[in-house]
């Protein structure tokens, strides 16, 4: 368990004292994916860097498995570092990327090689690992040769090469394509559930956090803004951290006047998705029309979000059912054709 206890960390720069965490405060389950989601100078890379021990808050306490880390002598610090490996954001060649002289896999060989371990042990966790990452077929071709959501898939290997307890994952897909970074979160995945690593994942990206994360948190202005499990955070559309993650709704409110109710639903999982709008609409002969919103996927659990033009006498009473059958439905617009269940 990693756990923040009422962060503090600021900075001092020409313009002044900058706060970049305020009272920060999460549990991380281990093996579980976090992320952690906040646009540029939220916090984010702070927070990292604490959770890595590579700085001290000015107040608070990061635990691990309940130390608190602050008590430890140099020794201690030195063993609790060596559970945690930090991926760089980005696979650009240099100090933080791969070596353009050594291959795929001796890229990955590299911290073992600096550590002592012998040839065999390092053939077998370097083999490992290129499964892991589905670069075995690209093992043997150096850098300028691979993708760059495959030099990223490699960086990650050489991440885990040490056995880490916790990966710390700064921005991991920046600069993929939505096909290229699948490679890479599916590297995560099997990081995660074959090796029981904890990731702290830190994105803007919320599709990111949608396809990997089994809990988030909002991180804006130096403070948490909303935390929680993904799954429950969709079940309070109002919550802003819900309202990043779910499908973006754009239609023109004018557009209410055309049906007797006019309601954003939220639903989640197989059943829901596929079955109660045409149920509900069959059930009290109401006409549901669609008019903005869409389907998204958190991990395997379909999650759609939609605004629905209702039309017909039962139109509440159909919204009403819908609710109790586990969807979410919130009045979205002020006047008669709003409609809260």
């Amino acid at each position: 368990m990693i756990t923040f206890e009422n962060l503090t960390k600021s900075f001092w720069s020409t313009a002044g004292r900058v706060v970049a965490l305020d009272g920060v405060s999460l549990d991380v389950t281990p093996g579980s994916v976090f992320g952690i989601v906040g646009p540029t100078r939220s916090g984010k890379s702070t927070l990292g860097k604490l959770a890595a021990l590579q700085d001290r808050p000015d107040t608070g306490v990061v635990r691990f498995d309940g130390v608190n880390t602050a008590t430890l002598d140099q020794r201690g610090l030195r063993s609790a570092r060596r559970r945690i490996s930090v991926l760089a954001g980005h696979a650009t060649q240099g100090p933080e990327g791969l070596s353009p002289h050594r291959t795929t896999a001796g890229n990955i060989a590299l911290p073992l090689e600096q550590a002592g371990v012998d040839g065999p042990t390092r053939k077998r966790k370097v083999g490992q690992l290129l499964d892991l990452v589905g670069l075995t077929e690209r093992a043997g071709v150096h850098p300028s040769e691979l993708t760059p959501a495959q030099r990223q898939r490699a960086l990650v290997a050489r991440a885990l090469v040490g056995e880490p307890s916790v990966l710390l994952a700064d921005e991991p897909t920046r600069g993929l394509d939505p096909d290229a970074q699948v490679g890479v979160l599916t590297a995560l995945e099997r990081a995660r559930f074959e090796l029981g690593v904890t990731v702290l994942l830190a994105t803007e990206d919320t599709s990111v956090v949608r396809r990997v994360a089994d809990d988030a948190a909002l991180l804006d202005d130096g403070r948490i803004v909303a935390s929680g499990g993904l799954l429950d955070l969709v079940s309070e559309p109002g919550n802003p951290l819900a309202q990043a993650l779910l499908p973006v709704i754009e239609t023109p409110s004018s557009t209410g006047a055309l049906y007797d109710r006019v309601a954003d639903v939220v639903l989640i999982g197989f059943a829901a998705v596929g079955a109660l709008l045409p149920e509900a609409s069959s059930r009290f002969g109401t006409e549901l029309s669609v008019l903005g919103g869409g389907l998204v996927r958190f991990g395997d659990t379909p999650v759609a979000r939609f605004r629905l033009g209702v039309s017909g006498g039962r139109a509440d009473a159909a919204l009403g059912w819908i609710a109790e059958r586990g969807g979410i439905v919130d009045r979205p617009l002020a006047g008669p054709q709003g409609v809260a269940a």
